[in-house]
């Protein structure tokens, strides 16, 4: 049968029109199935690195394997070496030198591996009806009658008056115990439930159950308590002073898990923003001969405004990249003035259950590929960079030469609220930038969900922008 021929109309709304592909429309069964097995390195990733130390660990084992090597600033290197930065065992950086060195600029692609959690107070244990406790201070923004009655593990280290360092991880193997923060039964609940959305559970709510026996039958007070600490001076040889000087994060204890029939979706702790970051130390990884010095950022500190020594309002990336410059006689800010970058975030999913939130002509949707996201911020746009029109065409450029999947999107409607990414902290150093990234449903929730065509596409759009010339 033949084919109808197109309206004059069809042509050309194909030849003006804008209009956001579909992953069915854009892939084949083979990419498909590339998508896939992507993933499945990703959800192992998720799996295995639920806290900013652990990506670390993982980061940097996987980068000894495929050839990088701790940078020294007394040496040179030459097109093709591959080095590694790893700052306070919370933030990385990989770089892998380029045919051309950085005197050109060097290509970035930074993401933040810290997630919204719960951290223990500096003197978290207590007793309360003969049941011990943690108490806890929320991380990032959360909703936090979202985190109560899931079951929590604990990550996370501490420091032992000899100075000691004492990992710790209970919760994620099978036959661990777990934690847990309890609710208000339904049938006691109704003051609770006249409390706006906001208060439902309050921050000094949120405080982990951890036992319940007394330490053996000896007469006293909180005999739960220290039966807890008997526990844990028996395990990791630590005492209750050792809190002080310790960083210890509670987490979702759920497992990876596709999600749906036909398993196009992941479920996971932490999509935001390691559903980035892993696409981000793949493309640094593969990226064998660059044209340009090629460095992705693996940050800490983002959920919180990244400051600190970890995060990318800090000097570490800057300090980084001005000592690949020395190496090669340039100075510092010349390069950072010829660098572009992709902040690799994520961005708000367009959710049928909630649409009045989104601007529905400038929000991301599931299956449609990386989302480039112009500016961030709220409302006035405050709080990012909003990147230039010529470098959005450049990395519009870019991924349609490679016919990569991508879509624009805002962070919801103008009034709404908002957000903000690293992207401003690179700005500010004179960079190009723009962010990338995958569209997440529930984001900021103990459990999120992702599509794995989007993440797929996310690593696609990071390899093809350090491959471009």
């Amino acid at each position: 049968m033949m084919e109808k021929e197109k309206t004059q109309a069809e042509l050309l709304k194909e030849k003006l029109c804008f209009e956001k592909e579909h992953f069915s429309v854009a892939m084949t069964e083979e990419e498909c199935k590339k998508a896939d097995e992507f993933c499945e390195g990703y959800k192992d990733f998720l799996a295995t690195a639920k806290t900013e130390r652990e990506c670390v660990e993982y980061v940097i084992e996987k980068a000894e394997k495929n050839g990088f090597v701790p940078f020294d600033t007394k040496k040179t290197y030459k097109a093709g070496d591959r080095v590694y930065l790893n700052n306070r065992n919370k933030a990385v950086i990989l770089a892998v030198m380029g045919k051309k060195g950085v005197s050109e600029g060097a290509k970035i692609v930074a993401s933040h591996i810290d997630s919204p959690r719960l951290d223990l107070k500096p003197t978290p244990l207590y007793e309360e009806s003969e049941m011990a406790y943690f108490k806890t201070h929320y991380y990032g923004g959360i909703r936090k009658y979202q985190w109560v009655a899931i079951p929590l593990s604990l990550h996370g280290v501490m420091l032992t008056a000899d100075g000691e360092s004492v990992k710790i991880s209970i919760g994620e193997k099978e036959g661990e115990p777990k934690f847990v923060i309890t609710d208000l039964l339904p049938h006691l609940g109704k003051e609770q439930a006249k409390r706006p959305l906001s208060e439902g559970i309050k921050g000094e709510e949120l405080n982990i159950l951890i036992g319940s026996r007394p330490f053996k039958s000896d007469a006293g007070s909180e005999l739960v308590k220290l039966n807890i600490l008997n526990i844990l001076n028996e395990k990791y040889g630590v005492t209750e002073k050792d809190f002080i000087s310790a960083e210890l994060e509670l987490v979702p204890a759920l497992p990876v898990s596709d999600i749906g029939f036909d398993r196009s979706m992941i479920g996971a702790y932490g999509h935001d923003d390691r559903v980035c970051a892993y696409p981000a130390l793949e493309a640094v990884i593969n990226c064998t001969e660059p044209e340009r010095t090629i460095i992705t950022v693996l940050a800490d500190k983002e959920e919180i405004g990244s400051d600190g020594n970890t995060g990318l309002n800090s000097a570490y990336m800057k300090y980084f990249i001005e000592d690949l410059a020395e190496m090669e006689g340039l100075k510092g800010r010349h390069v950072l003035s010829k660098s572009e970058c992709l902040s690799a975030d994520v961005n708000a999913c367009f959710d049928p259950n909630f649409p009045s939130v989104h601007d529905k002509y400038n929000c991301c949707t599931l299956n449609h590929g990386a989302v480039i996201t112009k500016y961030t911020g709220s409302r006035g746009k405050s709080g990012t960079s909003d990147a230039s029109a010529e470098f959005v065409g450049k990395v519009r450029r870019i991924l349609d030469k490679a016919n990569v999947s991508w879509q624009i999107g805002e962070l919801g409607k103008v009034d709404e609220g908002g957000g903000g990414t690293v992207a401003m902290y690179i700005a500010n150093l004179n960079i190009d930038v723009v962010d990338l990234g995958v569209p997440v449903l529930s984001m900021h929730a103990p459990y999120e969900v992702v599509s794995k065509f989007d993440v797929y596409s996310t690593y696609r759009a990071c390899y093809e922008f350090y491959a471009a010339e």
